[in-house]
């Protein structure tokens, strides 16, 4: 069994126009949010064996977040460049190259090629995964290159305002 978990970088701030869309940080909320969600995830108790994040500074802090609340350090994210802005097929293909070894991996990105991704990879639909939020799919496979439209199972479904304070 392979688990998948799709997580959407947390929201991003628009306040320093002269910043690249690739250089935006997190704004209050987005702040907020990520330390939120990381314990939402280390409280489920998964073991995470990779973490593959798209370079831009708003996925790439959001990974490293959840990194830090599970244990691992920031220097165990890996980054991929595709992942920025990918489409849900250039995900798929970096889900398949992903080493068998690894049986849950995470992935932070984007939208709209997240929600695409979820939509094509599962069982799941979404309009939209909001920031933040993470989806976890399994699959009833032994290899990542197995991995092919609609066999995934939704087992996790979690994001910031699903729960109130």
């Amino acid at each position: 069994m392979k688990r998948l978990l799709i997580i959407r970088h947390a929201k991003s701030s628009w306040d320093q126009p002269h910043l690249s869309d690739f250089e935006r940080p997190l704004n209050n909320r987005g702040k907020r949010d990520l330390p939120d969600m990381a314990t939402r995830l280390a409280d489920l108790d998964l073991k995470v064996d990779a973490f593959i994040s798209s370079p831009a500074n708003r996925a790439l802090t959001t990974a490293i977040g959840h990194a830090k609340a599970l244990g691992y350090k920031e220097e165990q994210v890996i980054q991929k460049q595709e992942l920025y802005h990918a489409s849900a097929s250039t995900i798929r293909k970096i889900v398949a190259d992903v080493e068998d070894r690894h049986d849950t991996v995470a992935i932070f990105g984007h939208n709209p090629g997240l929600t695409d991704a979820i939509n094509d990879l599962s069982n799941f639909y979404l309009d939209n995964l909001p920031t933040c939020a993470i989806c976890g799919i399994e699959f009833e496979i032994d290899q990542w290159n197995e991995v092919l439209h609609r066999t995934g199972r939704k087992f996790l479904y979690d994001f910031p305002k699903s729960r109130k304070f």
